[in-house]
């Protein structure tokens, strides 16, 4: 049986994700360059230290650049942007729909702590879930399954007991490896990204009311376990 869902944060719950790729797309205009989606896919859901945006683009311009001052640029966009995103659609609904049902409700998170909920801060958010992990509380972060193990003991699960959602495929790799059954639901930019390992996916959180996804979910459980999937004992 479901007792917890666990929800990833940027590009999930807030599309932190897009100010992120587009305040360096910016920077990649002005020099006349392009940052591939497919080269930036390395960040999302990572650490964010996966693939380095500042050599990327010296190797295009075939020059040295103010590296520090580019980052800080960069940086400042990226907080103007991310400061007025919103909850994506049908995260209260389900958070709230969750709570009604007595589910335990956690974020996994490979951001900071101090990015996350400094957010769900600004959001009102921050009480509502029973556990929030994030890279401050592990040694490895997505797609390392840490996060998520962390989080399903922070909520005194057994794996199997929960749902995680993700957007990106570092994420869903992560839950999957942690033994969590996965909904991919993607926002604009990583719906162009693979996402076929998860288990099901949505288009958005308010496709459907919480608990038509969770007979769903049960109904598929009981019947035959996804490729990948396995119980604890």
């Amino acid at each position: 049986m479901i007792k917890g869902l666990i929800f990833d944060f940027d590009g999930l719950m807030v599309d932190t994700e897009t100010p992120a790729y587009d305040s360096w797309a910016e920077i990649y205009r002005e020099h006349a360059c392009e940052l591939p989606l497919v080269v930036w896919a390395a960040v999302l859901g990572g650490s964010g230290s996966e693939f380095d945006a500042s050599d990327y683009l010296e190797k295009q311009v075939g020059r040295t650049l103010d590296r520090e001052a580019l980052r800080a640029r960069r940086w400042q966009r990226k907080l103007e942007l991310t400061a007025v995103q919103p909850l994506l659609p049908g995260v209260l609904t389900y958070i709230d729909a969750a709570r009604a049902l007595g589910l335990k409700i956690g974020v996994a998170s490979s951001s900071t702590r101090k990015w996350v909920v400094g957010h769900l801060d600004r959001l009102q958010m921050t009480s509502r879930f029973d556990a929030i992990i994030c890279s401050d509380d592990v040694t490895h972060v997505k797609p390392h399954p840490e996060i998520y193990t962390t989080a399903v003991a922070a909520l005194r699960l057994r794996p199997e007991e929960a749902i995680a959602f993700e957007d990106a495929p570092n994420g869903v790799m992560a839950a999957r490896r942690a033994g969590i059954f996965c909904i991919a639901v993607p926002n604009q930019l990583t719906g162009q990204l693979p996402l076929e390992h998860a288990h099901m996916r949505l288009v958005t959180l308010d496709e459907q009311p919480l608990s038509t996804l969770l007979a769903q979910v049960q109904e598929l459980l009981s019947t035959s376990l996804p490729e990948g999937y396995t119980k604890s004992a």
